[in-house]
């Protein structure tokens, strides 16, 4: 079955230059950020991992080395992230299930996650969406699982906005306020900001 990639399942903004973004996943502080969720996710041997928003798959792709012979998932709604995602999992002979779909809308049973990821990806969604998308984590998280999330520290418009995030001048309300009541509308109790060096991000964990 071919994907349109023209065709998006959301209503919320969805990303089609996968190559491009590809490149600025590789810039070394993209990459410290990256390492430091994973480091905060703190995925086990064995555990069942989702990552929405997915991108090109750089961080789905980190944390299966991480589970081993547990299973990972990304779900994006960009068709081509995905591709790029697929085809980088195959060339690296790393087994990771990709598949195009919205964090609204997930496609997996209740309780089938030990821990679920997101990278830079809920600026992205109007708040409406936010909160389809946040209950949806909860219903297909594990009683004890973990939500692990990292943004722009400041939940500002446009892209001027992230750009002036990243170097330190954060614009608009903040990240950690604007998802604390979302999260625990959604389910999750332990909802709390993780301080870490990357001052121009926000690090939130939920259970």
């Amino acid at each position: 079955m071919h994907e349109d990639p023209k065709r998006s399942p959301t209503a919320s903004h969805v990303i089609h230059w996968a190559r491009w973004y590809d490149l600025l996943g590789g810039i070394p502080f993209m990459r410290a950020i990256r390492e430091k969720l994973v480091e905060l996710a703190a995925p086990a041997p064995g555990e069942h991992v989702l990552d929405v928003g997915c991108g090109t798959g750089t961080l789905a792709i980190a944390l299966k080395s991480r589970v081993g012979g547990g299973e990972v998932h990304g779900i994006d709604a960009s068709a081509e992230m995905i591709a790029v995602a697929r085809a980088k999992a195959a060339k690296a002979g790393c087994d990771v299930g990709f598949q195009v779909a919205p964090v609204e809308e997930l496609p997996f049973p209740d309780a089938s996650f030990d821990l679920v990821t997101s990278s830079l990806m809920l600026h992205h969604l109007p708040d409406d969406v936010k909160r389809r998308g946040l209950a949806q984590v909860r219903r297909v998280l594990r009683p004890a699982g973990r939500f692990m999330a990292v943004d722009f520290v400041a939940h500002g418009h446009g892209r001027l906005s992230h750009l002036l995030a990243i170097f330190g001048h954060a614009r608009g309300s903040s990240t950690v306020a604007t998802l604390t009541p979302l999260l625990q509308e959604a389910g999750f109790r332990d909802v709390q900001a993780v301080p870490t060096r990357h001052r121009s991000f926000a690090f939130i964990s939920a259970r």
